[in-house]
């Protein structure tokens, strides 16, 4: 659930550490606001960082703008009060978007039968990556169809980042929202790769 990337943290503390703390705040209000939390996430360098925060509606699996702003003012006074972040950041809120991360075990649940890609550190089964259609996860090991190789198991704390592929199927199982306000939205560059599963979400609204 948690990513912090290639943040260098201070010589007192750990990326652990601030994980934890993030999580510690930002986790109880998310979800007393009736929603699920599905990743933090903090990137760039001191004075230029983004902490994103993304969540969904339970009944949806999506955020609207509306939702977005109701999180992001939720957050403003409990992070303010605790400053866990040495340095100027901007707060945006995001739902997952259709083609979603996967960051917790019932993702694979509930996904299963969809085209993912993901990457896994350190590698398993040979590969540092994998594409393919998700079987399920069992005993922490994952499962995935693959084309032309059929079916691998791969271990769940080995995949560092997953997202799923936009296809009809996809398409066709996720439920729409209400795009009223569309006009507005901010969206957050991908810097990811063709193979990479990670950032590129819907709906955002920076605080």
């Amino acid at each position: 659930m948690l990513t912090l990337p290639h943040l260098d943290t201070g010589p007192f503390l750990t990326i652990a550490d601030l994980a934890a703390t993030l999580d510690a705040i930002i986790a109880p209000v998310v979800t007393d606001l009736g929603y699920a939390l599905v990743r933090i996430q903090l990137t760039g360098k001191p004075g230029d960082m983004t902490l994103q925060v993304m969540a969904e509606d339970r009944s949806t699996g999506q955020l609207t703008l509306g939702q977005c702003a109701e999180i992001s003012r939720a957050l403003d006074l409990p992070l303010e009060t605790a400053d866990p972040i040495d340095s100027e950041y901007a707060l945006e809120v995001s739902s997952p978007g259709i083609d979603r991360p996967l960051t917790r075990r019932e993702d694979w649940t509930k996904w299963t039968g969809h085209e993912v890609r993901l990457k896994l550190d350190p590698p398993a089964d040979g590969r540092a990556r994998a594409h393919g259609v998700i079987i399920g996860i069992d005993c922490d090991m994952v499962s995935l169809d693959v084309k032309s190789v059929g079916t691998i198991a791969l271990p769940f704390a080995a995949i560092s980042a997953a997202k799923l592929v936009l296809t009809p199927k996809l398409i066709n199982a996720t439920r729409p929202l209400d795009a009223s306000g569309a006009d507005d939205l901010i969206e957050l560059p991908d810097t990811a790769d063709d193979e990479n599963a990670a950032d590129n979400d819907n709906d955002t609204t920076e605080d």
